[in-house]
C-alpha cells in the first residue's frame, strides 16, 4: 500500500502554501488553520526566522551522526535545559513524541528496575509498541496485539483512584497535564500534586506528556508549572522545531543515570535542531505563552458567551491557554467538515463529540473572533 491515504485519512483539500495562520489550498482558497496541524505551528506556517535557520544550517551540514558534536545540536540541549522545569538538565532529542514516550519508558524501567506503569483511561501516549501500551483507546491498539504488558489504566483525574494504583512496583506514572486526544481534559492542580507526591513516596519515576500542553500552549512554558510541581521526565515535540520531525525527552539526574544503553540514527540532526533553536529562541523572545494565555482566555469567554447568546448546542467549552475544547451535542466530524467548507476554518477532532483548537501562539483577538463567528454559523 502507499499513498498519505495508508497512514491518514485524506481531506478533499490540497495545501499548497502557509503563512502565519494561514493556510492556501491549491485552488487558491485561504483557510484560517486553528488546528495548527495538532499543535505543530506555534509561531505560525514558514515562520520567517525558522526558514532563515534551516537554510542556513542545510549549507553548511545536512547530517552527521549524533556520537560527533555538532554545534547547532549542542546548543540546543543547552536550550532545552535552560528552559526546562526545575532541574530536569538532561536532554535527548529523539524524531517524534511517540519516540520522546517510548525512550521515557524505558529511562523509567531501566532507572527503577521495576517493570509496572500506571496510565489513565483516554490517555494518548503513542502509536509505537512501547507508547501504544500506554494508549488506552481500543481502536488504537486492537490491530497490533500482543502489547508489551504491566500497563494498568485508572480513571483520569481521580486522585484515590491514582494513588491506590501506585505501589513499591510501580516504574512510573505517564500523565497528560491536559488530556488532548482524549477530549481536552485538564487535569487539575490538585491531582498532579498528588501524581507528585505517591511516584516520589514509591520511588517510582512521574512522565508528564507534555507533547501537546508544551512550548507555552497553555499560558506556561510547561503546564506542569501552573501546577508547581517538577516531573522526574518530561517528554515534549509537536511544535518545538516548527514542524520538523523532533521530540524532546528531559530528564532527572536519577533517571538519566540509571537510563541505560539507548540510540537513534536520525536523533539530534543537524538541519531540525536549528529549526528548534530558532523556534524556541523566538517563543521567549516574543513572551508566545503570554499571548496564548491571553488570548486563550478571550477565546473561552467569547466561546461561552455566544453559547449562551444564540443557544448553540454545546455541552461545554474547557481547556487552559490555547488548547480548547467545544463539546458539541452532535458529532464532531460534521461540525469541522462545515468549518472548513463552508467557514474556511479548519480545527480538529478530539474523539467523537469535541472540536478541537490548536491555533498557532500569535493568534490575535481578531482571529478569536473569527473562529467564535464561523462556530456560530455553523452550529446555528
Amino acid at each position: 500500500m502507499s499513498g498519505d491515504g495508508f497512514v491518514f485519512s485524506e481531506k478533499p483539500i490540497t495545501i499548497e502554501r502557509g503563512e502565519g495562520v494561514t493556510l492556501t489550498a491549491a485552488d487558491g482558497t485561504e483557510y484560517l488553520d486553528v488546528g495548527a496541524s495538532y499543535a505543530c505551528t506555534p509561531l505560525g506556517h514558514s515562520p520567517p526566522a525558522v526558514v532563515d535557520a534551516i537554510s542556513e544550517q542545510a549549507e553548511e551540514l545536512l547530517y552527521v551522526q549524533g556520537s560527533y558534536p555538532v554545534a547547532t545540536r549542542t546548543a540546543l540541549q543547552e536550550q532545552l535545559a535552560a528552559v526546562a522545569p526545575g532541574d530536569l538538565s538532561n536532554v535527548w532529542l529523539p524524531n517524534s513524541g511517540t519516540e520522546a514516550n517510548e525512550a521515557a519508558l524505558k529511562f523509567a524501567r531501566s532507572a527503577t528496575g521495576r517493570e509496572n506503569v500506571v496510565a489513565t483511561k483516554r490517555a494518548f501516549h503513542g502509536r509505537t509498541l512501547g507508547a501504544l501500551s500506554l494508549t488506552w483507546k481500543e481502536k488504537y491498539r486492537a490491530p497490533f496485539g500482543p502489547l508489551p504488558g504491566g500497563v494498568e489504566f485508572v480513571p483520569y483525574g481521580d486522585a484515590d483512584a491514582l494513588a491506590a494504583a501506585v505501589d513499591d512496583e510501580t516504574a512510573a506514572v505517564f500523565l497528560e497535564p491536559i488530556q488532548g486526544e482524549g477530549g481536552v481534559h485538564p487535569a487539575g492542580a490538585d491531582y498532579l500534586q498528588t501524581a507528585r507526591d505517591v511516584t516520589q513516596d514509591a520511588g517510582a519515576a512521574l512522565v508528564l506528556d507534555e507533547i501537546q500542553t508544551g512550548l507555552g500552549r497553555t499560558g506556561t512554558m510547561w503546564a506542569c508549572e501552573s501546577a508547581g510541581i517538577v516531573p522526574d521526565v518530561l517528554t515534549a515535540a509537536k511544535g518545538v522545531a516548527s514542524g520538523l520531525p523532533l521530540g524532546v525527552t528531559l530528564c532527572a539526574d536519577w533517571i538519566a543515570e540509571g537510563a541505560g544503553n539507548h540510540g537513534s540514527t536520525f536523533a539530534g540532526n543537524p538541519i531540525v535542531a536549528a529549526a528548534a533553536g530558532t523556534t524556541l529562541t523566538e517563543i521567549q523572545s516574543r513572551d508566545v505563552p503570554a499571548n496564548a494565555a491571553t488570548v486563550g482566555e478571550y477565546l473561552r469567554a467569547e466561546l461561552r458567551a455566544a453559547v449562551d447568546a444564540h443557544d448553540l448546542p454545546v455541552r461545554e467549552v474547557r481547556g487552559e491557554g490555547l488548547m480548547i475544547g467545544v463539546e458539541v451535542k452532535r458529532g464532531s466530524m460534521r461540525v469541522l467538515r462545515d468549518l472548513a467548507v463552508e467557514e474556511g476554518v479548519l480545527a480538529l477532532p478530539a474523539g467523537r463529540s469535541v472540536v478541537r483548537l490548536l491555533p498557532p501562539l500569535i493568534i490575535d483577538e481578531q482571529h478569536a473572533d473569527s473562529v467564535v463567528e464561523s462556530l456560530v454559523e455553523v452550529l446555528s
